[in-house]
């Protein structure tokens, strides 16, 4: 039997696919815009016909109607990064948090947490009958490769990308043709403090640099002071559409990287439109599992990598929050973590982390005499480099305690350095 005939032998409605999910099977998602939300939207529809399904997955896109009130009885979502539209069930104990490394997620699909089903989303198949897990590869292609069942929407929009991105139609267990724009990111919005950070974060990077990027204003408003820089290069769990802006000036040519020379490395990507027809059939556009590109033994491989990322807070010995807001999870560590770790290992590896001075529209100081009560610990203070502040840049590593927590107060905003100060000089018995 051929691969279009074995194609067509699987091809279904959703409604149909969806019965194959069984009471009590952990389901995976497909990660962020690679979320196949139709097969979802079917999935709830049927609700009636599950009891205690756990939904499995990290940022997601979607609507989440599965972790809405009176969706108890028949799903419970698993987080592994808490998003928008899951954090609410979370927090109110409707859902559950599993803390873990990105980059270990697909240990988790092949070990600890197996996978009944995977409900993934994909190019239709080429000539040779294997389809593109296109804009989320990440841990999305290692949860197929461990389910027992893989549904699988199958959507002429999604961008074909290249690397190991890449289902055989063998390994799937039911198609459904679904055409459906890509799940699009919003640009964020970048403010004078934002454009600030992302200059004193431009100044820590040099020609022929790699960077890691993660998402959101502070990442894309660096993305801003690169214009000057030349034969930057990309290896990062994600980029976004400020990366294809400096492709097209001729700023990231990916010719001076040490690892994977010419080829941007991204576990995921999420964007524009612009993005995904950029990535779509790109040669030097390569995606592979996190696995890969998140692990730091891969990441070191790049000489002077960058690796820039936010955070809630942070304390003056440089221990760093990015993910609760005291005992409040609202995000995950993410591929953090992964990258401070993986740029600490490569030659002449730089890592920030950037975060705007204060929060709640600068009720509150984003440097702590100590984390709130509960508070996660996402980059240790044995792991920190580099913090970033719209007014300064606090180097870290090798410094002393004492040393530390001047340098952070003097990128603190200036309404707050009196008072951190005093907890300064409590602490260490001496002036400020």
């Amino acid at each position: 039997m051929n691969w279009k005939e074995i194609y067509n032998e699987r091809l279904m409605t959703a409604e149909e696919a969806v019965k194959k999910i069984k009471s009590k099977d952990r389901v995976v998602i497909g990660h962020a815009v690679g979320e196949p939300s139709y097969l979802v939207s079917k999935m709830v529809e049927n609700k009636k016909q599950y009891k205690d399904v756990e939904l499995v997955h990290m940022v997601a896109m979607g609507k989440g109607e599965y972790c809405q009130p009176g969706m108890e009885k028949h799903f419970r979502h698993n987080a592994i990064f808490v998003g928008g539209c899951t954090r609410d069930a979370v927090s109110s104990g409707r859902g559950d948090f599993t803390p873990s490394f990105f980059y270990q997620v697909p240990k988790l699909f092949r070990t600890t947490m197996p996978v009944d089903v995977a409900l993934i989303q994909v190019t239709p198949p080429d000539e040779h009958g294997y389809c593109s897990l296109g804009v989320s590869v990440d841990y999305t292609k290692p949860a197929a490769e461990a389910a027992k069942t893989v549904i699988a929407q199958v959507n002429d929009r999604m961008p074909r990308t290249m690397g190991e991105s890449f289902i055989h139609v063998t390994e799937i267990d039911c198609f459904v043709e679904h055409s459906a724009p890509i799940i699009e990111l919003g640009a964020p919005k970048i403010g004078d403090v934002e454009r600030a950070i992302g200059e004193n974060c431009a100044s820590l990077i040099s020609d022929g640099d790699t960077l890691q990027l993660g998402i959101g204003a502070i990442p894309d408003a660096v993305l801003l002071f690169l214009k000057d820089k030349k034969d930057l290069g990309i290896h990062s769990e994600m980029f976004s559409d400020g990366v294809v802006e400096l492709v097209e000036a001729g700023v990231v040519t990916n010719k001076k990287k040490t690892f994977h020379p010419g080829k941007m490395v991204v576990t995921f990507l999420m964007g524009s439109k612009k993005l995904y027809d950029f990535v779509n059939n790109n040669p030097t556009v390569e995606m592979y599992p996190v696995d890969y590109v998140n692990d730091p033994v891969v990441i070191m491989k790049n000489d002077n990598i960058v690796s820039i990322n936010s955070c809630v807070q942070a304390d003056l010995m440089g221990q760093v929050c990015s993910e609760s807001i005291g005992l409040t999870q609202i995000s995950g560590v993410g591929g953090q973590v992964d990258f401070v770790r993986g740029a600490m290992m490569a030659k002449n590896g730089k890592s920030i982390i950037a975060m705007p001075s204060t929060a709640g529209k600068g009720k509150f100081s984003k440097i702590v005499p100590l984390l709130d009560e509960g508070a996660a610990v996402t980059t240790s203070r044995n792991d920190v480099d580099y913090i970033v502040t719209e007014y300064g840049i606090a180097a870290l590593r090798g410094k002393t305690l004492r040393e530390r927590a001047k340098a952070l107060i003097q990128i603190a905003h200036p309404d707050f350095r009196e008072g951190l100060a005093l907890e300064y000089e409590k602490r260490f018995k001496t002036k400020f």
